[in-house]
């Protein structure tokens, strides 16, 4: 047996590309041609197929590395005949040129990690990854689809994009799924409206960014598998904001601004505290609840190319100046695309904030497998009666979206007031 270090072969023009998927662990047969991780650039999704048959020794990248060409793989332990040397790997067909990203999910995509059909000699073993062409895979993972509960219907139970669009389909059916089918949920769509828009005056077509792709089929999981329901509140902050301008010189003279973001996400994590089934989770039977002793809060950033959620961790143990300076690196980082995969895990509640812009009410698409999300509008100054007189009073919006299968309104009402009361005297965080 002969050890020898596998590494990315030509993978084009591309470099630095995401590892997104490891395809396999220490301890795991492998065969020829059989894919060992999946790369994703900003325009592209490949697989990385093993030079020979053997049993993996030695991982050496993990989800979320970034490789080059060369970038090494894994230790692979050669079954049979010596495994091939530099020279002969370097031999194997390369990867087919990266082809663009499809322009919508249901458009059909050749697979992009090898010239044609990428076979498999056995069946997945029960537990083991699904095979499935990057295609395919990049079309599950954008309708937040877990191909391990999909059935292959192509050659030793492959998975295609169909057997992809029929497991939706049967979800949305009521066919069993875990937590979001549970309670024989029925929708008996009709299909959707195909429309040549074209024969009724000029259009422009624009491809989806990545980001927005992607976030499309988590949101309609959401949407779909999560019983929404949202209650509206109101914070009186304006004894908050007159302290938040007298401490934004001090912030900014440190090089950071103090925004009321850090102070929502202070009373949050207060609130959570207080509130411990709004910091929670089902797990995947729907039976049980999983509540976090830890509160990394998630905070919507609005970039260019979409929405996305970077996660501030402990927030419960860090002041109003270190959430600000954190929140405005973690923001810039979002928007000059920096951010790592780490950077938007394990989040157990999320802000989404649109007071810069405008409204007095929405609601939140709940980011699963939280249960709640709390939506912040702009605040108005309003006249408030108050000791026998109507005084001027800057009013805040709060609207909470909640996962009725875990938090009922009464649970929801008691949350948004106590964060309301938080925010009206900020002292109590201190308490």
């Amino acid at each position: 047996m002969a050890l020898t270090e596998v590494k990315v072969p030509d993978i084009g023009d591309f470099k630095e590309v995401d590892v997104i998927e490891v395809l396999v662990k220490p301890g795991d047969a492998v065969r020829e041609e059989q894919s060992l991780i999946t790369v994703e650039s900003d325009k592209a999704t490949m697989e990385i197929p093993s030079p020979a048959t053997g049993v993996v020794k030695e991982l050496r990248v993990k989800t979320g590395d970034k490789v080059s060409q060369g970038s090494p793989i894994l230790v692979l332990e050669a079954a049979g005949a010596v495994a091939k040397g530099p020279s002969q790997r370097a031999a194997l067909p390369a990867p087919a040129p990266p082809r663009p990203a499809p322009a919508a999910p249901a458009a059909q995509a050749p697979p992009l990690s090898r010239p044609g059909p990428v076979l498999y000699e056995a069946a997945p073993a029960a537990g083991s990854t699904p095979h499935a062409s990057p295609s395919v895979r990049k079309f599950a993972r954008e309708l937040g689809v877990d191909l391990a509960r999909v059935k292959g219907s192509g050659p030793k139970g492959r998975v295609t994009q169909t057997d992809v669009q029929e497991f939706v389909k049967g979800i949305m059916r009521g066919a069993p799924a875990g937590p979001a089918a549970r309670g024989g949920l029925s929708l008996d769509l009709p299909d959707w409206p195909q429309v040549d828009f074209a024969k009724f005056g000029p259009i422009e077509i624009r491809a989806l960014s990545r980001i927005r792709k992607l976030a499309g089929g988590n949101l309609r999981r959401n949407w779909v598998g999560i019983p929404h329901v949202t209650q509206h509140d109101e914070a009186d902050i304006t004894e908050l904001e007159a302290y938040r301008k007298e401490q934004a010189q001090v912030a900014e003279k440190q090089g950071f601004k103090l925004t009321l973001l850090a102070f929502l996400v202070e009373a949050c994590a207060n609130a959570l505290k207080q509130f411990p089934d709004f910091n929670a989770s089902l797990d995947r039977t729907g039976e049980n609840l999983i509540v976090k002793k830890y509160f990394h809060i998630g905070v919507a950033v609005d970039t260019p190319e979409g929405l996305v959620v970077p996660v501030i961790r402990d927030a419960d143990r860090k002041g109003v100046f270190d959430l600000a300076r954190e929140l405005a690196e973690i923001s810039k980082r979002a928007r000059e695309k920096k951010l790592k995969p780490d950077d938007m895990r394990g989040g157990t509640f999320s802000i989404s904030s649109l007071g810069g812009i405008g409204g007095t009410g929405f609601t939140p698409i709940i980011n699963a497998p939280e249960v709640a999300i709390l939506g912040v509008s702009r605040s108005q100054v309003r006249p408030v009666f108050k000791d026998g007189a109507f005084v001027p009073r800057l009013i805040l919006p709060l609207s909470l979206a909640y996962d009725h299968r875990v938090i009922d309104g009464a649970a929801a009402a008691r949350f948004t007031t106590y964060l309301a009361s938080v925010l009206s005297d900020f002292r109590r965080t201190l308490l």
